[in-house]
């Protein structure tokens, strides 16, 4: 239970082996009230693109909607082929486009290429030929297992596809390479592309943890609202073993939960209720979220107002 938390227990001498000490006697007037403050360090998530996904995408909801929505509004672009002397209305790179492969449409193709360019900063397309060497298929490669393999001069000489513990390798070809490689600017990288998502990791860790903060503040677990402090009849504040498993059992079964919120507390003789109020960092808490959020979109480059951030919108 929590609240054994808060109290040493008794050293029992029928009890073999070290036992944590009993409670210890102060002489200060505060030894009626325990306070209990928990400490803790900065926990950065980790920065690989398998792991940025999970928190960032799929676990938060403003990077989600900032990629779809910029994925979403790419991929209905219509697309225009032509040359220097005429555009074209019938292609066959028009139909394979419209058709790309049997499980995708041409929206749906781009927009996993565009999620993958905006979530890793780097997307792979595959084209499968035909016989006749003709482009048949187009397939966008799960970056997450892309692996470029270097040749002897630095260039790209072919990549690995890993999956399920198996390895596939695309060989370039002189002049040709069956894998398109599409990459963001990365000023530190010759391979592979840098992601808004790496850029915007810090905001996404910190509007995630003010998310677990506001469910353990509904779960009543992330801080007391008040101290409930034993005066006793010797003026000393220490309550028996009985009497506080009493407590502890009475307050988690009738004033725990959110579902027992604002329920009055009936106090017996000996007990009094201090009240404790929140922090001004705690009363900042929500403006840290919209902050957070606010950076996330800056990093898309999505104006905070089409995603519901509060305080951008301007009315001429």
């Amino acid at each position: 239970m929590v609240f054994d938390l808060l109290r040493r227990k008794t050293p029992d001498p029928q009890k073999p082996g070290p036992q944590r000490p009993g409670l210890e006697q102060k002489a200060s007037q505060t030894a009626r009230v325990v306070s209990w403050h928990g400490s803790g360090r900065i926990a950065w998530s980790p920065r690989d693109t398998v792991s940025l996904t999970r928190s960032g995408f799929a676990g938060n909801p403003v990077t989600h909607r900032v990629i779809r929505l910029i994925a979403e509004a790419a991929a209905a672009v219509p697309l225009v082929l032509q040359d220097s002397r005429q555009r074209y209305d019938t292609h066959p790179w028009l139909a394979l486009l419209a058709r790309p492969n049997p499980a995708q449409t041409q929206a749906e193709l781009l927009e996993a290429l565009y999620g993958h360019l905006l979530l890793s900063g780097n997307a792979y397309i595959e084209m499968v030929t035909a016989e006749d060497a003709t482009p048949a298929e187009l397939h966008v490669l799960r970056s997450d297992r892309m692996n470029v393999v270097p040749g002897p001069d630095g260039w790209p000489a072919g990549f690995d596809y890993v999956a399920g513990g198996r390895k596939h390798r695309f060989t370039n070809e002189p002049g040709s390479s069956p894998v398109c490689h599409i990459k963001s600017f990365h000023p530190q990288d010759d391979h592979y592309g840098l992601s808004a998502l790496q850029s915007a990791a810090m905001a996404i860790d910190v509007h995630n943890a003010a998310s677990r903060w506001s469910k353990a503040l509904l779960d009543n677990a992330a801080r007391p609202s008040g101290a409930l402090v034993w005066t006793g009849s010797d003026g000393q504040g220490q309550m028996s073993e009985d009497q506080f498993r009493h407590l502890s059992e009475e307050i988690q079964a009738n004033f725990q939960g959110a579902q027992n919120a604002g329920r009055p507390l009936v106090l017996e003789g000996g007990l009094d209720w201090k009240p404790m109020g929140f922090s001004p960092s705690d009363m900042e808490f929500q403006q840290t979220k919209d902050t957070a959020a606010r950076e996330i979109a800056l990093a898309f480059g999505v104006p905070p107002m089409l995603i519901g951030i509060p305080g951008d919108a301007t009315y001429a």
